[in-house]
Formats: C-alpha cells, structure tokens, sequence
C-alpha cells in the first residue's frame, strides 16, 4: 500500500458515500422585542462613539438647536427643499443665535469649498435603521445627495422610531425591496473611523468626527 499523498486522497474521494445530498445550514433572522429596539440600536451607536437622543416629533429643533450650541457650531447644511430643512427655517426664524443655515441647492462644482471647507455640520433624514447592527440606512436623493452625510465634521440624523427594523432582512421585506430595489443606499454604523498600521483608530479622517442620532417619538 503506497503512502503517496496523491493516492491517499483518491483513495478517499472512492470510498466516499455515493450521495449527492448536501445539508443546508438553516438561518433565522433575529428577533428583537419591540421595546428594546431603541435600547439595542443605541447602545450598538454609543459603543463607536455616535450619540442617540430620543425626542418628540415637535421638539427636534430646540433639541438640536441645545446639541449645536454646545458644540460652537455656527454653520448648518440643510435640504432646502425638504420638509426637516424648511421646518429646521420656521422653527430657527426667530432665534438669532442659532447657527446659520447653509442651503445645498447648487451642483457639487458650486458647492465644493462650502462642503470642504464652509460648514460645521449638516442634518439629513434616513430611511430606517437597524436595531441589530446600530446601523443607519440613507437613500441619497436629488434633495439630499449623499454628500451632506459623507463630508461635514458633524452629521445629524433624523429617525422616525416607527423606522427601526430588527435586521437589514426585516427591513428589507417591509419596504419591499425585492419589487422596488433602491439605486443607491448609505449604510452608516457610526462616525468616520479608520486605524494605521499599528491599529491605532482615529475618528473624522475619511468622513464625519461625530454622528448624532435624534430619534423621533
């Protein structure tokens, strides 16, 4: 009997059972009870450094106004023609030391050295998030194009809480996807994060220092 490698593994593969039936692993998605979504979804954002502020659906402004103000911003980008960027304009008329608005209303040619160099900050909307992973979902539109969320130091998120899935399946079969599949989607678990060589992390490099979750109630 020889000992060659070759053979040995021949000799395996013959006295193999003559099946062709495989055992498919079997997957749940998990399940989250409703009432620890919230808690789920934040404590997965907290653990990277994002910050989650729960709040009424009436009372964003001010608490964003209080978050920005302790912050030193003084320049906000916003969507004018969406509805959170003209509440954010009626809501802010009368305080004169809010931060200014910065409206995204021209082509990115236009708009370089503002998003470069010219705001502190910007507030976007999402699309959902996912309680499993503390993930924030964005579908970028012609009102909010995906750079507001990609370079300002400070990205504001606003989440209706009726907009938290347990998993990206969930979300994915309540929206349902498979009929109507979104072009173009953002994933955002945190701020901008990226470590060199020697696994040092370091925050803002390639995107926002801080990402600040307003969930709305």
């Amino acid at each position: 009997m020889t000992n060659d490698p070759r053979s040995t593994i021949l000799a395996h593969l013959r006295a193999a059972p003559d099946s062709h039936e495989v055992a498919h692993p079997t997957w749940q998605p998990a399940t989250i009870a409703v009432g620890n979504r919230v808690l789920n979804f934040t404590t997965k954002i907290e653990a990277v450094h994002g910050e989650v502020h729960a709040v009424a659906s009436t009372e964003w402004p001010d608490r964003l106004l209080s978050l920005l103000s302790n912050r030193g911003v003084k320049r906000l980008l916003i969507a004018p023609q969406h509805k959170l960027g003209q509440m954010l304009r009626t809501a802010w008329a009368d305080k004169p030391d809010a931060p200014a608005l910065v409206p995204y209303d021209s082509a990115i040619e236009q708009m370089k050295d503002t998003l470069v160099n010219g705001i502190d900050a910007a507030l976007t909307s999402t699309a959902g998030a996912i309680a499993e992973t503390g993930t924030l979902v964005l579908r970028p539109t012609t009102d909010e194009p995906r750079l507001m969320s990609l370079l300002p130091p400070i990205h504001i998120a606003l989440l209706e809480e009726s907009a938290l899935h347990d998993t990206l399946a969930a979300m994915m079969e309540s929206e349902h996807w498979a009929s109507n599949m979104p072009t173009n989607l953002l994933l955002v678990s945190g701020p901008s994060k990226t470590a060199d060589i020697e696994q040092t992390l370091a925050y803002g490099v390639h995107g926002p220092k801080e990402l600040i979750v307003l969930i709305l109630k």
